[in-house]
């Protein structure tokens, strides 16, 4: 019997930054050192252009070479989930036929923004990307970015009818959401917190781990919560909850991922860049990120 591709798809998949040059181009030399950095701290997974990776200002050759450079660099390291989705099905479909080609474990496909799809819609969409692949497609909700959920029957439905949709990365601040979407999935679809305060919550109802971007700073400790609850060490995995807590608040300051990425920029993992529509970190922002991130000792020698 053929292993089952999903058996991996499990933990911290870290949903990496965009490093860019002064210029404004990808870093793809930075990039390749953060994968690294994640494999040694003990991620259990990489994604890139995602949310975090500031997908929407990249070219679509961009993203294309950005996933390319990252799969050649992980060689199989650890699984790959990287985000595929745009809001143009032809565009989606390509990106996501060429991250199988560079074997991805499987892809990240936002809910369309903009559009505002029926949940009718929403069925045909992910019925179409996932036709499309032979590869494993995790959905995204995210109602803050896309203006529209994916109910709960729609996400039950698309998994008995479509055979490689095999879960959903859960960014809805309604934990009743998640609840209702296991409910109707049951406990072998794959459930991953894209919300950093629910991490350690969506594992006691049976979540797969989380996608979280506190893990670009504090990647071993991450890793760890889903560990130490994998071990049955649950009050250590609470602990660490309780710990991030202000840290995974601020990593949202003004848009992620302005914050974490002025915070990899002030340790030097990265350069400081943006790209249109967001800006560098205010200096109020400066003072509220550093405060948490002090208490973690992330910028230790750091003016």
């Amino acid at each position: 019997m053929a292993a089952d591709p999903t058996s991996r798809l499990r933990g911290s998949i870290a949903p990496l930054v965009t490093p860019f040059h002064d210029d404004g181009a990808v870093d793809h030399a930075t990039l390749r050192a953060l994968i690294d950095h994640h494999v040694e701290q003990g991620s259990h997974g990489i994604s890139v252009t995602g949310t975090t990776g500031e997908p929407g200002a990249l070219t679509l050759d961009e993203r294309l070479e950005t996933i390319e450079v990252a799969a050649e660099s992980l060689d199989g390291r650890l699984p790959f989930v990287p985000g595929t989705g745009m809001h143009q099905l032809p565009e989606t479909i390509a990106i996501t036929r060429r991250a199988a080609e560079v074997g991805a474990d499987a892809a990240l496909v936002i809910v369309p923004y903009y559009a505002r799809p029926t949940q009718e819609g929403l069925y045909a969409w992910y019925s179409a990307v996932a036709e499309a692949v032979d590869i494993p497609i995790v959905m995204y909700n995210i109602p803050s970015r896309t203006g529209v959920e994916l109910a709960p029957e729609t996400v039950g439905r698309l998994y008995r009818d479509v055979p490689n949709i095999v879960g959903m990365k859960e960014a809805s601040p309604d934990f009743a959401h998640a609840n209702f979407v296991l409910r109707e999935t049951g406990p072998e679809f794959l459930l991953f917190s894209g919300l950093e305060a629910l991490c350690f919550p969506l594992l006691a109802i049976g979540g797969a781990g989380f996608i979280s971007v506190t893990a670009n700073l504090v990647p071993r400790e991450i890793a760890r919560m889903y560990d130490a609850v994998a071990e049955g060490k649950w009050d250590e995995a609470r602990e660490l909850h309780y710990r991030l807590l202000d840290l995974n608040d601020v990593v949202l300051t003004e848009t992620n991922p302005t914050a974490v990425k002025w915070l990899m920029s002030q340790v030097g993992r990265i350069g400081p860049a943006l790209r249109a529509p967001l800006v560098p970190l205010s200096e109020a922002g400066q003072v509220r990120v550093r405060a948490a991130a002090s208490s973690w000792g992330l910028l230790d020698g750091v003016r």
